[in-house]
Order: structure tokens, then C-alpha cells, then sequence
């Protein structure tokens, strides 16, 4: 029996309306800045004809403030479920044409769907933010909503991803719902997220400052560390997206992608060795040796701008995802300090969580010294790498390339906070402390007795050597079984692969706790 013309047409004005959002010219105008509609970012993460939206005709509940007869379509947020890469996906998208996207308690609700959804039946979830922050003629409904919200953030953690973009504005409480979820991607342009803007700093504190500089892309990527990716429009971060989730498995009980070649390239890449920078005193290039082990130089590294002497990001070698992390000496010589201490242990469980083992590349002199890092507290922050690795199930394959200095050396995953497997390369010092330092110590005497400065430049270079010779050796750290192997470093590449492979089945009980307590 077919349907009734009228109604036919009643429900196809009604879905016209609630698609139009907040209407025709709205949408023109945000096209115009370069920016797509929450209904076009949807359709373009999405796989066409599989989105199936959930609640498009709820409606708000206000009574106040002539909010009583305002129609606001869909309550201001798109949410429903679809396919990426034929992966079943849950998603929000918050649209500004409507109200400024205000989150009221039915916006709230809805949202709060889309993360149940994901929650039961294990799906990623992915949330545009483009919000002007709580529905203030909801008053305390508002906050009710978003601490719903917040709740089931919380809940999802390490048990789906979570991916919040924020292309738009993202300001006060709302911006804690993407700093709960696991990556934030913000567009460069027409995005900005904060706790206080511009005009508060400057009522409260008298200083001027800019948008850019409390809330823009950049400063979130390279200083305040908040945003793991910037880019430059909605496509490019829907592109991110999808490439973030090709890396993922969908929930915590899955394993990762993984496409395993089936028959291991185990030969040596003569490549590497020019890569390797064997005098410790020079920076390694680590950006070029981990793109020249992982498959095709495909690195997506998280974090890029911030802590730049730390390198963390999800890769595949000879098909298996890992996520890898790496000193780089071409910033601050590769030492650790708190932000990077934090950009590791954040990124380390987060590959715990979804199963993602661990591959490491090891080039650290030490913890960064210095009065504004101890009052900041490196102790504790520092800690979170030895928590983070040390609480780590994942197959855990760790290489020695050079420096691998005292607590330091620990903190990279090192075999006694559980690494499976670590291999050194010939040129790896693994020690106490740097050899300069410690022959300003061992062999203050002996130096300071010699007169003769060029005497005492040769004294000293032969009791550095001596020093790396026999107390920062590999070979001694593999005689006391510290070492799995030292191996020639155009091998590297076919060792990790060969060692990923028999690691896979790696399963590790830990004794039962509620949770660990990391030095946050």
C-alpha cells in the first residue's frame, strides 16, 4: 500500500528543513571561509549511502528567554553511524548554523547516543567540534549535558578510539571533551579552542593577546601540546582521520590491522648504513632511520611540533602496525624532559590500550638539566615513561643506536621494564652516565696532576676511550644478558620484522588491581 501523497509530501518538507540546517545562506557563507557544513563533514568521512542519522527531528525542551517558539533544527548537532573503509564508525558533527551549535540538554543527548553506540558495540568514534559552547538559555540543563558528555568520554577510554576535529570554535567546558578523547585534530584556519579567551585575559590581567595566541592551531600543536595534528582544511582533516583509523583496531579487544607479509624480506639494507652517525657528539638524523625501516617511509607521526626531541607515531613494518617511538638528538641532543616525557607515556598507553606493539629506537644522553626542569617537576613527569612502559602488555622490541645513558636508558624501554627483545647496534654506549662526564670524574686526579695542556687533551681522549671500551660497551651489557643481540644496523629492519612476528602472540597477566597510579 504506497503512502499517502500529503504525507509523502510532509515528510519530504520536513527532511528538506532539518538538511537545511540553518539554512541556504548560512551554508553559503561558510563556504565561502572554506568551510564544509556539519552534514558535508559526515558525507565526506563517510562512505556515500551508508550514514544513518539518529534523532533528526528531536527538538530542545527550553521554555526561556523566546526560546520557546525558536525552531532549532536537529537540535544543532548531525549524529548517527556509517562505514570508513568499511569500517563501522559512530560520529557527531555539531552545526554552527544552528544556534552556534550550542550544546543544550537534547544536543547533549544526542551526543551522548552516539558515544553509547560506539561504547556497546565497539566502533570508533569521531566528534566535530564547531560549537559556541553551552546553550545559555538552558542555564544549568546546559551543564548537566555537558557533564554527560564528559562522563562517557571517560567510559569509552581505552576501550574505542576516540577522535575529536575541531573546525570551528571550541571554547570554555566544551573544550574538555576533546582534551578526554585520545586525538584532536584542529584545522589551521577558522578553529580555535580555549578555556578563557582574548577579552577574559584581558578583564582579568590587563594583557592583550590574540586568538592565535590562547587558542589557534599552532600554538595547541607546538606548545601547549594539546592538538596531535593541524590541518590546513575540513578535507585534510577528515583525510587524517581516515588515515588515523587505518592504524586502529576498532575496540580493545581487537587487534590491530595488521596485514602480514608472508614472506619476510630478512636481508640487509645497505641503506642504513649511511644513515648511522656513529661520533656521539653529532646529531642522528632518527626521522630518516625510522622512515627508512617502517614500509614505504609511511611514518604518521603524532605530535609533530611539540616536544620535537621525542619522535612517537604509528607505522607498519613488513605489514605488522606498531606504534614507534625515538629520540631525536637534532633537538635538545635527544634528552628527555617533561614535555617529551609526557608526549612518550601518553602515546605508549594509548598503544597499550588497542594492542599496538611497541618498537623503539634509542639515542638519549639523559634527562634535560636544569633549575626550570627540576621546579617543574621532571622527577614526576619523567616517571611516566618508566610507568608507561613498565605497565605495557604489548610486544615491547626495543633497538640501542647510540647513546643509552643512565635513568635514561631505563625510561626507553629497556629490557628491566619489560622490553621482549632489545638489540644494539655496535656503535650503542650504554652506561651510568656519558663517558666525558665520567672521566671528569674517575680520572679528575690523574688529569689534574698533568700540566701540559696538550698532554692533558691526549691523557683525557685515551681515558674516554677507555671508558666507552670497557664500561659503556654493548658487548658488556650483552655478556650480563641486558642485550638480546648487537646486530649490524643494516639489519635492522629484518630483525624487528622477524622479532614482531614471533611476538604477536605475546600474552602477559598482570596481578589484579583496579588500577595503577601514574605519577600524573
Amino acid at each position: 500500500m504506497s503512502l499517502d501523497a500529503k504525507l509523502r509530501d510532509r515528510l519530504l518538507e520536513k527532511k528538506s528543513k532539518i538538511e537545511a540546517g540553518g539554512g541556504k545562506q548560512k551554508i553559503a557563507e561558510r563556504h565561502e571561509k572554506g568551510l564544509l557544513s556539519a552534514r558535508e563533514r559526515l558525507g565526506t568521512l563517510f562512505q556515500p549511502d551508508t550514514f544513518q542519522e539518529y534523532g533528526a527531528h528531536i527538538r530542545h525542551t527550553c521554555q526561556h528567554f523566546g526560546m520557546a517558539d525558536k525552531e532549532i533544527q536537529a537540535d544543532g548537532v548531525i549524529c548517527g553511524t556509517g562505514y570508513v573503509e568499511g569500517r563501522h564508525v559512530a560520529g557527531f558533527s555539531q552545526d554552527f548554523t544552528v544556534v552556534g551549535g550550542t550544546l543544550g540538554k537534547m544536543h547533549a543527548r544526542k551526543i551522548c547516543w552516539a558515544q553509547d553506540f560506539a561504547l556497546k558495540h565497539g566502533t570508533p568514534l569521531v566528534g566535530f567540534q564547531d560549537s559556541g559552547g553551552a546553550r545559555i538559555q538552558e542555564a544549568v540543563d546546559a551543564l548537566s549535558g555537558y557533564g554527560d558528555v564528559f562522563y562517557r568520554n571517560v567510559q569509552l577510554s581505552g576501550v574505542v578510539p576516540q577522535v575529536a576535529v575541531i573546525c570551528g570554535p571550541c571554547a570554555g567546558g566544551a573544550s574538555y571533551s576533546p582534551a578526554l578523547m585520545d586525538f584532536i585534530i584542529m584545522t589551521r584556519h577558522n578553529a580555535h579552542m580555549f578555556i578563557t579567551g582574548p577579552q577574559v585575559i584581558k578583564a582579568v590581567s590587563g594583557r592583550e593577546v590574540g586568538m592565535a595566541d590562547v587558542g589557534g592551531a599552532e600554538m595547541h600543536a607546538s606548545v601547549s601540546g594539546n592538538v596531535h595534528f593541524v590541518a590546513e582544511d575540513d578535507e585534510a582533516a577528515i583525510a587524517i582521520v581516515r588515515k588515523l583509523l587505518s592504524f586502529l583496531p576498532s575496540n580493545n579487544t581487537e587487534d590491530p590491522p595488521h596485514d602480514p607479509i608472508a614472506d619476510l624480506e630478512l636481508g640487509p639494507d645497505s641503506g642504513m648504513d649511511a644513515l648511522v652517525q656513529s661520533d656521539p657528539s653529532e646529531p642522528m638524523d632518527m626521522h630518516k632511520i625510522v622512515r627508512h625501516v617502517v614500509d614505504g617511509g609511511d611514518l604518521l607521526e603524532v605530535h609533530a611540533t611539540f616536544a620535537t626531541n621525542m619522535i612517537v607515531g604509528f607505522a607498519r613494518i613488513q605489514g605488522i602496525v606498531v606504534g614507534v617511538l625515538a629520540n631525536n638528538s637534532m633537538q635538545k641532543a635527544g634528552c628527555l624532559d617533561i614535555d617529551s616525557s609526557d608526549k612518550g607515556a601518553r602515546f605508549i598507553r594509548f598503544c597499550n590500550a588497542f594492542n599496538i606493539p611497541l618498537v623503539t629506537f634509542v639515542d638519549v644522553p639523559g634527562f634535560l638539566p636544569g633549575i626550570e626542569q627540576e621546579r617543574g617537576g621532571i622527577i614526576r613527569h619523567g616517571a611516566k615513561m618508566l610507568f608507561a612502559y613498565s605497565s605495557a602488555t604489548v610486544p615491547k622490541v626495543t633497538i640501542v643506536c647510540r647513546k643509552a645513558y643512565g635513568g635514561s636508558y631505563l625510561a626507553m624501554c629497556s629490557q628491566e621494564l619489560g622490553a621482549d627483545m632489545v638489540f644494539a647496534w655496535p656503535t650503542a654506549e650504554i652506561a651510568v652516565m656519558g663517558a666525558d662526564g665520567a672521566v671528569n670524574i674517575l680520572y679528575s686526579k690523574e688529569l689534574k696532576d698533568l700540566s701540559d695542556p696538550a698532554e692533558k687533551r691526549t691523557k683525557r681522549q685515551q681515558f674516554v676511550d677507555e671508558y666507552r671500551a670497557e664500561f659503556a660497551s654493548p658487548y658488556l651489557a650483552a655478556s650480563k644478558g641486558y642485550i638480546t643481540d648487537i646486530i649490524e644496523p643494516e639489519m635492522t629492519r629484518s630483525v624487528i620484522s622477524l622479532a614482531l612476528r614471533k611476538l604477536l602472540a605475546k600474552r602477559e597477566l598482570r596481578p589484579p588491581k583496579k588500577h595503577g597510579l601514574i605519577p600524573l
